[in-house]
């Protein structure tokens, strides 16, 4: 039977220093120079060895499979001085067949190279390009007849649940990828592990009754496929995936529909890394992540711009998150990388297809930002959409373009069965007026395409604070106001397919220099370490949970000059009384927003209460400004953003 074994630990490293240490799996040489500004973190080629034995019994009819979950970005697999295997993209799942290079004691290399070249996407872009082996390493041992293992990155099992339009039943089409002419059997079990229904064959349609619904966040219910090789009774090789049953579509005008009912999709957008790790995150960091996405009651997420780790997929399967899921075709097109950017396609279909929780294959982002061949680059764009609806017909495909893409001329837009915008009118252009403008007149001139906001957001420090916030200052207090005019906004145009705040977390963005923290995009509704939730945070889970709460913001803005100020509150309670020093200011009745104005003293112990919820800050009154509030531009240099 097939046994997987991790070998994560114990590797050397030979880095940019050319000194060897010793580190553990997952790793990344970019954790710190990748975050801490001036463009200039280390790009090139790094070596990771490590010696290993095969310490449990193989049988000569086994093979030995080594299996590398992501690395970046590009990789030579050595194993006894023989290459092995070779792999461009810095975000996949690649194997190679090593059983025929195996000794008793077996020293394996990998060269690691995440340099600059033509070839590979991504090479241009608002986020930094993590170099090294920052997924899990693992040997495979699986019977010489097995479930495909050789092709790019697969479990060789596929499954298409078709959803009946009563949605009284459902067919489930699984496909089985083997050479073996042995006999398969294929289970499907329920989420209590009773067997559902069953098959035989590599390709076959199991029918369900009454179907058990995968519903988004209210129910996202999951059913398990298990196919066995058998040689008579014995088992030769089992390989089993979690599914849901589902349908969807998108109207142009009421937006996106879950299993026959109005489901507005209205999430987040998400990098993986964190402070300090890098890409290197382990399933601790991924399942916080999903922590504070549930937290704000996001429906969706969309996994820029590349693809993540599948542990993440299985987190949105299991909480109902609708995904937009994509690769690094971005910023700038490579005619030389276009053999790269559709391989990077097919990895992420072939290894994600099963995962009831992606709705769209995102194909590219911004892609005109620096391009100069459009003629190509079109061409690549109707080869990346025609090849997504050839693997995978039951699903969508999309892209992000950015505010130079006119409604009115450019013709990128129109490639994909759906359109989204990043657009961050009121944050790097003043405004906040015209994302209506721009919501209607797209929605005007091209009435039957299903438009999105896949990116809108603006700066905010939580050690930058305002009385009088504006556009360009970088305070807290200042990207909740952008943040209140676009949830409205948002409301106004119900026909929006999907919308996505730039960004759930803030992330590493080495070229940039902005709100005093180099090296950092801070537009994230929690910091890069996800230790601070910002006010915005908590204004989205007013709009979008149904936990009860309340929020005072502006807590770090703890010293104030001003002799009356302004006390906002977060809250998805009809009704929010406010104390100051332990006296009744104000009980309102309001909508998520609430607003007191109070006279300061020396020391002010502010309450917010409903029902049984509060929150409390102190507060104290300054002679003079707090001047760490303010952001230091440095004399004779601008706020660098990344292009």
């Amino acid at each position: 039977m097939r046994r997987r074994i991790n070998i994560n630990s114990d590797w050397r490293f030979t880095g940019p220093s050319k000194q060897t240490e010793r580190i553990q799996i997952p790793h990344t040489w970019n954790g710190l120079d990748g975050q801490d500004g001036g463009n200039d973190y280390w790009r090139g080629t790094c070596l990771y060895e490590k010696e290993f034995q095969i310490r449990e019994p193989v049988g000569p009819e086994e093979r030995i499979y080594l299996e590398f979950r992501a690395v970046s970005a590009s990789a030579r697999i050595k194993v006894n001085g023989t290459e092995v295997c070779a792999h461009q993209g810095g975000y996949s799942v690649f194997r190679a067949d090593i059983t025929g290079v195996l000794k008793d004691r077996n020293l394996l290399q990998v060269e690691v190279d995440n340099g600059v070249n033509r070839q590979v996407y991504p090479q241009m872009a608002d986020f930094t390009f993590y170099g090294g082996i920052y997924r899990d390493v693992n040997l495979i041992i699986v019977d010489r007849e097995h479930f495909e293992l050789d092709h790019l990155g697969g479990d060789g099992i596929k499954i298409t649940p078709v959803l009946s339009q009563d949605m009284e039943k459902a067919e489930v089409q699984i496909q089985l990828f083997t050479d073996s002419t042995q006999e398969i059997r294929v289970f499907l079990y329920d989420r209590e592990g009773t067997v559902v229904g069953e098959g035989r064959g590599k390709d076959m349609v199991i029918p369900i009754s009454h179907p058990h619904l995968w519903n988004g966040l209210s129910d996202p219910y999951l059913y398990t496929a298990k196919a066995v090789l058998l040689d008579g009774d014995r088992e030769l090789d089992q390989v089993e995936s979690r599914f849901g049953i589902r349908s969807f579509f998108v109207d142009p005008e009421k937006g996106f529909f879950l299993n026959g009912r109005s489901y507005p999709l209205r999430g987040i957008a998400r990098h993986q890394d964190w402070k300090g790790i890098g890409t290197a995150i382990t399933r601790k960091e991924m399942r916080r992540d999903m922590e504070l996405i549930r937290e704000i009651g996001a429906n969706t997420i969309r996994l820029s711009h590349y693809q993540h780790d599948s542990y993440f997929y299985d987190l949105c399967d299991e909480a109902g998150m609708v995904v937009w899921a994509e690769v690094p075709y971005i910023s700038s097109h490579m005619p030389e990388g276009r053999e790269n950017i559709c391989s990077q396609m097919k990895e992420l279909i072939i290894q994600n297809y099963n995962h009831p929780s992606i709705v769209c294959w995102g194909i590219s982002n911004e892609i005109t930002i620096s391009t100069k061949d459009h003629k190509d680059m079109m061409d690549n764009h109707r080869q990346l959409n025609e090849l997504c609806h050839t693997m995978d017909p039951t699903r969508l495909t999309t892209l992000a373009c950015y505010a130079m893409c006119s409604p009115f001329d450019s013709v990128v837009h129109k490639v994909s069965d759906l359109v989204s915008y990043n657009l961050y009118l009121g944050w790097y252009v003043p405004g906040l007026f015209l994302n209506d403008l721009f919501m209607d007149l797209f929605h005007r001139i091209w009435p039957k395409r299903c438009l999105g906001y896949s990116e809108y957001g603006a700066e905010g420090m939580p050690n930058l604070h305002s009385s009088r916030p504006r556009r360009g200052d970088h305070t807290e207090e200042y990207q909740a106001v952008y943040h209140e005019y676009m949830l409205k906004c948002i409301d106004r145009h119900p026909f929006l397919w999907a919308t996505h705040v730039w960004n759930m977390f803030d992330f590493a963005a080495d070229s940039r220099d902005q709100g005093g923290e180099p090296g950092m995009n801070h537009k994230g509704l929690v910091t890069f370490d996800r230790s601070v939730k910002k006010d915005s945070f908590y204004l989205y889970k007013a709009w979008w949970s149904k936990e009860p709460f309340v929020h005072l913001c502006g807590r770090r803005y703890r010293n104030r000059a001003e002799q009356e100020t302004e006390i906002k509150v977060y809250s998805n309670q009809p009704t929010v009384s406010l104390y100051q020093n332990g006296r009744l200011i104000e009980t309102q009745q309001g909508d998520r927003v609430f607003r007191f104005r109070i006279t300061l003293e020396r020391e002010n112990q502010i309450r917010a209460v409903s029902g049984t919820w509060e929150d409390e800050m102190t507060l104290i009154r300054t002679e003079h400004a707090d001047p760490s509030y303010r952001l230091n531009k440095r004399k004779g240099r601008k706020s660098q953003n990344w292009v």
